[in-house]
């Protein structure tokens, strides 16, 4: 097993990651966000020649520190499919799967992926860089409508509404192409002292929307209580409360809305338990030496026996 070939990312919480999973010797776990292989590479380590590990990684970059060994799978795909592939390699339950939904470093610091407001880069922000929408494609072509609702919901925009209208006024002078030239037309609309967060959150909304990233978890949590085994751990990372809240409400209640549904007989359909009621965040000695660990909040849940 090789180390990483790019400097992708630091993993973050590795060790609450890994205790969480209570790794099986001679199990089969899943990383569905390999990334640079931080997480992954840990948990081979702790696997038998019996034990398996599949990573999932829809970025063309991720493969480049993927390594060969007969126990180890790397699936250049996004996680929402997750099932399907796994029932094209025959395996039919795994004993954890781990989720970083973190954007890597490296994606980060990548000047031609767009996802920085430190840079003037151009407006891309796509994870599949076969996507067809970039974060362009939405500043350019997208409705006041749309844009207002993407902000609102997925930035948590107050004035989403005027940013949209801001946004339509400016690209009706010429086409917005770079972050430099949004942040730009939008900087009337930041609040005063609260510019880094404002354009932070309208980041967050544009990679959300050209990514898919709310429906593509909604897809892969729902799929999890059919592919872990009884017994299993399912461990996620978060970076966002939107993103939290799906999680937390799936582990906690059993369902993405956050209802607790019963059968016939009244019994909570639930098919997870918490193993820890409250997130898991990291310390100031890891936010200290790595600061994109600050937002993580990190949650563990086993699969129930009886459901």
């Amino acid at each position: 097993m090789t180390t990483n070939k790019i400097e992708y990312h630091v993993p973050v919480m590795l060790q609450q990651c890994l205790e969480g999973l209570t790794i099986n010797p001679d199990g089969t776990y899943i990383d569905v966000t390999f990334g640079g292989g931080g997480h992954s590479r840990e948990i081979f380590k702790k696997l038998s020649p019996k034990g398996k590990l599949i990573a999932f990684d829809q970025d063309p970059d991720a493969k480049k520190n993927a390594w060969e060994a007969a126990n180890f799978h790397f699936i250049a795909a996004n996680f929402s499919f997750i099932s399907n592939h796994l029932r094209m390699m025959g395996v039919k339950k795994v004993d954890g799967i781990l989720a970083d939904l973190g954007v890597s470093s490296h994606q980060f610091d990548d000047g031609q992926r767009g996802f920085s407001i430190r840079t003037n880069d151009p407006l891309d922000m796509r994870m599949n860089q076969s996507g067809e929408v970039s974060a362009k494609t939405i500043i350019n072509e997208y409705s006041d409508f749309e844009l207002m609702k993407i902000f609102r919901n997925y930035g948590e925009i107050s004035n989403a509404k005027k940013v949209a209208y801001t946004i339509l006024s400016a690209r009706e002078r010429k086409p917005i192409e770079t972050t430099g030239e949004l942040m730009d037309a939008l900087i009337s609309c930041a609040p005063k002292f609260k510019d880094h967060k404002f354009f932070a959150q309208i980041f967050q909304a544009l990679r959300i929307e050209v990514n898919q990233e709310l429906d593509v978890l909604e897809r892969f949590l729902i799929q999890t209580a059919d592919i872990i085994a009884p017994g299993g751990k399912l461990v996620i990372m978060s970076y966002h409360s939107l993103e939290d809240r799906l999680v937390k409400n799936y582990m906690k209640r059993g369902s993405l809305e956050g209802e607790i549904k019963k059968d016939f007989y009244g019994n909570v359909l639930k098919p997870f338990d918490e193993v820890v009621r409250h997130p898991i965040i990291p310390d100031e000695e890891e936010i200290n030496k790595n600061s994109r660990a600050r937002s993580a909040k990190l949650r563990i849940a086993v699969r129930n026996v009886g459901e």
